[in-house]
């Protein structure tokens, strides 16, 4: 029976790449709404690294949250703490096997970017990065952007199109700007015209983030 109060709770968390045991790295994979682990997943074959352990939680009912990144927080609740507490377990977890933060790449695509995203926000300290494909900080505009901790020179990609039906640039610019303020390295490019996707240039800029 789904638990209503944590609604991903139990949900498998699929494993490509290295064993995390002598992985170099951990990258936490999170996809799309509508999306799944294993398409996610398939990203990582475009990346160079052959030391990375690449994890990817799977959604109950392929979406993290129900509403827009947009909406007010409280609507899209009890989904979003539900699955802020998925990446924080895995976080935990990677650390208890050997990959503490600062060995572990946070990594999304649109929901799944807007959850990672925040997530770090959330939870700054310093990791071996962020990759916020076609994403930003979840919450209405006007949304009080009062984090604790910093990120201790986190290096943070942030790819999006200047078009993007589902993610206002806006968004990403602000979200951008609270990661260097909370101390992130960040690497920001706004592709004009491009459609909601990941692009060649995109994974070139994350194959640099993991060889780093």
């Amino acid at each position: 029976m789904a638990n209503h109060l944590d609604p991903h709770a139990g949900q498998p968390v699929l494993h490509r790449g290295a064993a995390i045991a002598g992985a170099r790295l951990a990258a936490i994979l999170v996809h799309g709404r509508g999306a799944s682990a294993e398409d996610i997943l398939g990203l990582s074959e475009e990346f160079s690294a052959t030391d990375v352990a690449f994890l990817a939680p799977r959604a109950a009912g392929a979406t993290w949250y129900p509403y827009s990144f947009l909406a007010p927080i409280a609507q899209n609740e009890p989904y979003l703490g539900s699955a802020l507490g998925v990446i924080a377990a895995m976080v935990d977890q990677l650390a208890q096997q050997g990959l503490p933060a600062d060995r572990v790449v946070l990594m999304g695509f649109s929901q799944g970017a807007c959850l990672a995203s925040e997530f770090a926000a959330r939870h700054a300290r310093r990791y071996a990065g962020l990759a916020a494909l076609s994403g930003g900080l979840i919450g209405p505009p006007g949304t009080a952007r009062v984090y604790a901790g910093a990120f201790d020179g986190t290096p943070v990609f942030m790819g999006c199109s200047d078009v993007d039906p589902h993610i206002p640039v806006e968004r990403v610019r602000e979200s951008a700007e609270v990661f260097r303020r909370m101390g992130a390295v960040v690497d920001e490019r706004i592709y004009p015209g491009m459609g909601h996707t990941v692009s060649r240039n995109e994974i070139e800029a994350v194959n640099t983030l993991l060889a780093t």
